[in-house]
Order: C-alpha cells, then sequence, then structure tokens
C-alpha cells in the first residue's frame, strides 16, 4: 500500500500530539527515588569511631572526593602475618570504621563498589585473604565477601566488589546514620611451613595506595 504525505498542517499537529506523549515520559524518569548524577554542594566524611588491630587510633584517615562520587580511607598500619617473627595474633588485622556522612538534604546514597589495594609476600603454600562488610547503623550487615590470593606472590594486590542496582542497601533518607565499615586481612602459613615470612598489607606510608568507596546516588521522595 502507498504511504500518503501528510499536508504539512497535519504534520505539525501531529508532531505537537506526540511532543506531548513524551513529556509525562521523561517527567517519570525524573521523579525522587530514581538514580541521579552526585548532587550540588560538598558532601563530607568524618570519623566517628574506629576499632581493631589493623587502624590503631590515628593510622586511618578518611576524604570525599571532590567531585562526590566516592571516599577514600588510607590506612597507615595495616598488616597481617605469619611466620618468622610474627606473634600469635599477627595473622588476622581488622579495622571497623563509624563513618559520620553528611549529604545534602533531599539525597540519599549507597556504596556501589568499593575497591581494595596493598601489597602481599606470600611463600609458596601460604595464602591470604582479604574480607570486608559494611552496614548503616540499626540495619542488619551486608554478606561478608571474601578474596584469596595464594602464593607465590610478591606483588601489589586490588580486590573490588561490585553491588548491582537492585541490591544496593540505601541510607535513609532524612536521617544522619554512620556508615560502619568493617575489613579484615588473614595470612595463613598452609604448606610454606612456619619459618617463612608471609605477609598481607593494605597500607601506605605516602597516602598513594587507599580503599575507595563509590557512591550511588537519588533523590528521596518529597515529604
Amino acid at each position: 500500500m502507498p504511504l500518503r504525505r501528510l499536508p504539512l498542517g497535519a504534520a505539525v499537529t501531529a508532531l505537537a500530539a506526540l511532543t506531548a506523549l513524551a513529556a509525562p515520559a521523561a517527567q517519570a524518569q525524573a521523579r525522587p527515588g530514581t538514580p541521579s548524577l552526585p548532587p550540588p554542594g560538598r558532601i563530607t566524611v568524618e570519623v566517628a569511631g574506629v576499632n581493631g588491630s589493623g587502624c590503631p587510633q590515628g593510622t586511618a584517615d578518611v576524604a570525599a572526593a571532590s567531585d562526590n562520587t566516592a571516599f577514600t580511607v588510607t590506612y597507615s598500619n595495616y598488616l597481617a602475618q605469619t611466620g618468622a617473627g610474627s606473634g600469635g595474633t599477627d595473622f588476622r588485622k581488622n579495622c571497623q570504621l563509624a563513618l559520620r556522612i553528611h549529604v545534602p538534604q533531599g539525597f540519599t546514597y549507597a556504596i556501589a563498589r568499593a575497591d581494595y589495594r596493598g601489597f602481599a609476600h606470600l611463600q609458596r603454600g601460604a595464602y591470604g585473604q582479604q574480607r570486608a562488610n559494611y552496614y548503616f547503623q540499626g540495619n542488619a550487615q551486608t554478606a561478608r565477601s571474601t578474596h584469596q590470593f595464594n602464593g607465590p606472590l610478591t606483588d601489589n594486590w586490588q580486590a573490588s566488589d561490585q553491588t548491582d542496582y537492585a541490591d544496593l542497601v540505601w541510607a535513609p533518607c532524612g536521617e544522619e546514620r554512620n556508615l560502619n565499615v568493617n575489613t579484615e586481612l588473614r595470612v595463613y602459613a598452609g604448606t610454606s611451613g612456619s619459618q617463612n615470612l608471609s605477609f598481607m598489607s593494605m597500607d601506605s606510608t605516602d597516602g598513594s595506595v587507599s580503599t575507595v568507596y563509590h557512591f550511588e546516588w537519588k533523590e528521596c521522595p518529597a515529604a
């Protein structure tokens, strides 16, 4: 069937009708509660509490990215080891940080991805583990993730935890609750022998090695 060309006036009317239909759809995509760009203004992150053998007082620093997309945690004394010269509890180090994150009114956030980095020296037969989880004050803890590194290894290491959007845990709108971040390093001698030193660190002496927590943002529903 041949196509019919609309008169100019009819075409303009049809285009206006299509534009009117598209406008509500575009507005629906921008409704509160949907993913959003980082909020305007500046967020701040403060350490409200610190506990653990991997982060003695004064050895963990936090800083928010200037574009509000992430924040970093830098440790200066976070090392687990086993073997020669190690104490009985040195194979496991952990850190529990309570972070107070101030965000602009009308927005809430979740942790979409966490990137962990450090250095490992693991003898053949030894292995190390990096573990982490986080939760908002008063809420249930998220599942603990575990990343294992096997010797022989003498190099930088990196691990990431990514959360699907549907599984994100959001900070309650209109409330200030601490974000509790738990991390842990473990090193096991395995078959390497107790006299051979193996270690795994998540620290930095010059601030160049940091753990990075990436935000996901959305607008809170109107009151």
